[in-house]
């Protein structure tokens, strides 16, 4: 690294995204240009507003504007804020944290990381605003739905070690799940599927071939309407407990995509997932000792 080189600093939170600006023909005339046609589903308008607000700055640290010349081989920095965003009226709470891992335990309607229309109201960007380490990386992911505890890395050095720990599947994670009761259904059971994208894209449906999902699913205790499940992923696909035991025809309580899709506003929090990441445990690869955490939240028939 040069000593000119230009190391952006985080704001509010919110840490600079990178853009490497390429040899293109025809070359845009600005930078503007370029994100423009780059990032072509923001608008355009937006882009001017973070031109206007000083938040795009050059490979040297300069504060660029609408005029600025395009330079090809070199990049730029920006920052994503948005105008109106809705407050997600949900607190988390940290569980543990050391050198390497903090362990947070998620309420519901928080998503983790900024997306779409969510920056400041995301997981993230709150842990980073409070204990100023823009390091801060989600190690897993939890739905913006699902409540429970996820573990964030502290420092890049190690992130790949607890990362490959998830991947290797050597951790256990055991959650919690509201959904209706079945006197026909027999538990403890086993559920095996192939699962691949859905309609609307952001689903995911069960289909025929090799199993590439596969959960434990155990009552815990029910009432004539409705069953406390805990349920054990051995694999880790999107929406997998949601769509297993949709698939058992006991869909998650107030579960918005199964068995059908129904939108709600972004500020109705009324009917939270009944869906909670209750407890994790892993031997830690740096220190060698069993870990385990348990979320503080309880769902309740």
């Amino acid at each position: 690294m040069t000593s000119t080189e230009f190391i952006p600093p985080m704001i509010d939170g919110v840490s600079a995204s990178k853009v490497f600006l390429p040899k293109i023909k025809p070359a845009p005339a600005t930078v503007y240009q370029y994100l423009c046609q780059q990032f072509a589903h923001i608008e355009p308008a937006e882009w001017q507003q973070r031109f206007t607000d000083g938040l795009i700055y050059d490979a040297l640290g300069q504060v660029l504007n609408l005029s600025s010349g395009y330079i090809e081989n070199s990049h730029v920095f920006y920052y994503r804020f948005l105008a109106h965003e809705i407050q997600v009226p949900f607190e988390h709470e940290i569980l543990f944290e050391n050198e390497h891992l903090l362990v947070i335990d998620k309420p519901h309607f928080l998503t983790i990381s900024p997306t779409g229309q969510y920056v400041q109201e995301t997981l993230l960007v709150r842990l980073k605003k409070q204990s100023g380490n823009e390091f801060l990386t989600p190690i897993h992911r939890l739905d913006r739905e699902t409540a429970g505890v996820v573990l964030f890395s502290k420092q890049p050095s190690t992130r790949a070690i607890y990362q490959e720990m998830f991947a290797q599947r050597q951790v256990n994670k055991t959650y919690h799940a509201i959904a209706p009761f079945h006197a026909d259904l027999t538990f403890p059971c086993h559920t095996r599927y192939r699962m691949e994208k859905g309609q609307p894209f952001y689903t995911m449906q069960v289909v025929e071939g090799q199993i590439n999902s596969e959960t434990e699913i155990d009552l815990i205790e029910h009432d004539a309407i409705w069953g406390k499940y805990e349920l054990k992923p051995i694999t880790g696909k999107q929406h997998q407990l949601r769509v297993h035991l949709n698939s058992l025809g006991i869909a998650i309580k107030n579960d918005p995509f199964y068995p059908v899709v129904q939108h709600k506003r972004e500020d109705d929090f009324s009917a939270p997932l009944e869906l909670l990441a209750k407890h994790i445990q892993f031997n830690d690869p740096i220190t060698f000792q069993d870990m385990q955490f348990s979320s503080n939240f309880e769902l309740t028939l």
